[in-house]
Order: structure tokens, then C-alpha cells, then sequence
């Protein structure tokens, strides 16, 4: 299995049987992003809100693959009425994707289209709970504050033991807040997102290494450069 990290908050997730899991395809107007939109494979894409930045390349990688989209109902509504397989889920569903399973979980963030000419509504901001094949849990938790769920519902109830979760601070939880969703989690890896893409959300990637180590949990930090990937 591999977890490709695209810059922002995109990653590529190949599985053991090479099923491609594509999520939030932020990809030709990432300046972090060191790859080329067309060079991008996806069997699956995954969009945890509307915000451009996470919408990105959606459609054009979706149209091109013919990858299904799967996001929550109202940009589904909205993918379907162009023409897409988009399948539209809510807070706590899940579905069957081959041999992964899907389950949308709660973020605390914003979700409005704003790629689009105005402004239209886009229902919740959600993130991902992802069971591979060999049964190892990944966690995206798309654009979030820190909130309660992640000690009860997120950890006791799925038990995830990858966490991607974003660390840069203004519109995410910044490195407090992400560590102490580290602590809340437990997962055995965790890899930091949403960071260093521009000016406003730098922050030292390494600063939150010392944070998650000093919580003694055993967590294994994971810094990955755009491009780089972590296998296992």
C-alpha cells in the first residue's frame, strides 16, 4: 500500500490490489503540487467539501478516468447534473467501493462551492474513515477544527491507524490543536496536510514531530514532501 502526498490536502492511496483512491484532486493551481493533472490516475475520487482548493481537478480527472466521485449529497447532486457517476453519501454512511469500504465521518469546516461562478451551497464538510482490503484503516479528516468526535466516535468506533490531518493552522487546526487530535486518535502513523501550500498556512512541519513524540503514545510522525509517499 502506498499514501502519495500531492501537496495541500490531496493524496493518492494505491492499494494492494492497485485500486486507486484519489482524494480532495487540488492539482493544476497547487503550487505545491509536483505533478501534472494529466499525469493523475484514479479509480476512485474522494471530495470532502466544496472549497476549490479540495474541489480542484475533480472533474477533469474524473472525465478523463472515468473514475466515480464520491462526496457528500449535495455535490453530488451537482456532479450527477453534469454528467459524472457520482455517488453522494452523508455523515455516518458508508458504501462499498469493490473490496474498500468508505464511511463518511463529521469535520468542523465550511463546504460552499466556490469554484464555481457564484457561490452555491454545499451542503457539509465531511472527512473520510478508508478500510483497505487488508483491513488497515486510513483517516483523511479533510479540512477540521479540532472537535469531540475524535476521541469518541473517530477513535472507539473505527480505530484508525493512518491519520492524514491538516496542521496549518488560520482555516484548519493548527500544530496545539493537531497534536491534541494525535493524542485523541491514537493512530500508529500519522502524516501532517493543509500546510506550506502558501504564506498564510506555513508552519514547521517538524515543530509538530517534537509535539506528537512529547505525548509519549508510541504515534509515529511521517513528514512527506509533495511527490513523496509512504509504503508499507
Amino acid at each position: 500500500m502506498i499514501i502519495k502526498w500531492l501537496g495541500h490536502s490531496a493524496f493518492q492511496i494505491i492499494t494492494e490490489h492497485n485500486l486507486k483512491i484519489l482524494i480532495d484532486p487540488f492539482i493544476s493551481n497547487n503550487p505545491s503540487c509536483p505533478v501534472k493533472v494529466e499525469e493523475v490516475q484514479a479509480d476512485i475520487i474522494l471530495v470532502t467539501h466544496g472549497h476549490q482548493d479540495h474541489f480542484g481537478d475533480t472533474m477533469e480527472i474524473a472525465n478523463r478516468t472515468g473514475a466515480v466521485v464520491v462526496s457528500n449529497h449535495e455535490h453530488s447532486v451537482y456532479l450527477s447534473q453534469q454528467g459524472f457517476d457520482s455517488w453522494g453519501m452523508n455523515i455516518g454512511g458508508n458504501i462499498k467501493f469493490q473490496d474498500i469500504n468508505i464511511t463518511m465521518v463529521n469535520a468542523t469546516h465550511s463546504s460552499d462551492m466556490d469554484f464555481i461562478e457564484e457561490i452555491g451551497a454545499g451542503g457539509s464538510s465531511c472527512g473520510f474513515i478508508i478500510k483497505l482490503e487488508n483491513d488497515r484503516i486510513i483517516y483523511h479528516s479533510g479540512d477540521t477544527g479540532l472537535y469531540g468526535d475524535m476521541r469518541t466516535i473517530i477513535r472507539d468506533i473505527y480505530h484508525p491507524e493512518i491519520a492524514l490531518i491538516p496542521i496549518g493552522d488560520r482555516f484548519t487546526m493548527g500544530l496545539m490543536e493537531a497534536t491534541i487530535a494525535v493524542e485523541w486518535i491514537e493512530p500508529e502513523i500519522v502524516i501532517p496536510m493543509h500546510y506550506n501550500t502558501y504564506p498564510i498556512i506555513e508552519q514547521n512541519p517538524l515543530e509538530f514531530t517534537e509535539m506528537v513524540e512529547s505525548l509519549n503514545t508510541g504515534t509515529k510522525v511521517v513528514i512527506l514532501e509533495p511527490g513523496e509517499y509512504y509504503e508499507e
